[in-house]
């Protein structure tokens, strides 16, 4: 008998390549003669990284960024055999098991530390980035990745916003001017599992807020500043994010 064991991670308790071993353990034990295959499997949160460098056999490295709440966290990623390509999760930089239970701040929780593992693996010359969207403790759409890689988010008195997605609320102006010459030649996919649009009773708010934290009130909060910043980046970029 041949058994497949393709696994995700058990968030917050195991990646998804100890979960397989895990399981094959067992049914070693149930069935001494079966012939096991381990596939751990990823959905874009935790435990991409993991699965797709066991799969082509690149490179775990880790980097030193800014964590979800200011923090400074150790963040491994991958890069493929070709040494061009490389796979960034947000679990890693901004991810939802680094904030201790208890601190979960959605308001001010910030994704600049998935930023700065864009600029990591671009220094290492990767100009494919596969960015796995799971797993976060932000809601602040992307403005702190963004801010990393060099884009100015600004008030009305031209000053930067500070972290988080309530911040948001307060956008003014885009200046794109900064952001890194690398991007331009790069192609970066999200790998992600939902369909969410960005605002309303199905959004990334409402829907994902609470287990980041959210109230009631921080949904309704958070949902106002991204759907003001949605309408900022169709004024200032040309781009329409809203669905």
């Amino acid at each position: 008998m041949k058994v497949v064991i393709a696994p995700q991670s058990f968030k917050g308790s195991l990646e998804a390549a100890k979960v397989a071993r895990a399981i094959e353990e067992g049914v070693k034990r149930a069935l001494p003669g079966a012939i096991t295959v381990l596939k751990p499997m990823a959905d874009g949160g935790e435990g991409t990284v993991q699965a797709l460098i066991s799969a082509s056999g690149g490179e775990i490295v880790t980097t030193m960024v800014t964590g979800p709440l200011g923090n400074k966290v150790l963040a491994a990623w991958g890069i493929f055999p070709d040494r061009t390509s490389a796979v960034i999760e947000m679990a890693a930089a901004s991810g939802i098991t680094l904030v201790p239970p208890g601190s979960l701040n959605p308001l001010l929780a910030t994704t600049y530390g998935t930023g700065e593992l864009i600029l990591a693996a671009l220094e290492r010359d990767c100009r494919k980035i596969i960015l796995g969207l799971g797993g976060s403790a932000t809601n602040d759409g992307g403005a702190g990745m963004a801010q990393a890689i060099g884009v100015r988010l600004l008030d009305k008195k031209s000053n930067d916003l500070p972290p988080g997605g309530a911040a948001l609320v307060s956008l003014h102006h885009i200046d794109v001017s900064g952001l890194d010459s690398r991007i331009a030649g790069s192609q970066i996919l999200a790998a992600t599992d939902v369909t969410n649009p960005l605002c309303g009773e199905k959004g990334c708010s409402a829907v994902y807020g609470p287990q980041k934290g959210s109230t009631p009130e921080m949904v309704r909060q958070l949902d106002t500043a991204l759907e003001h910043y949605a309408a900022v980046i169709k004024r200032d970029l040309g781009i329409s994010v809203m669905d």
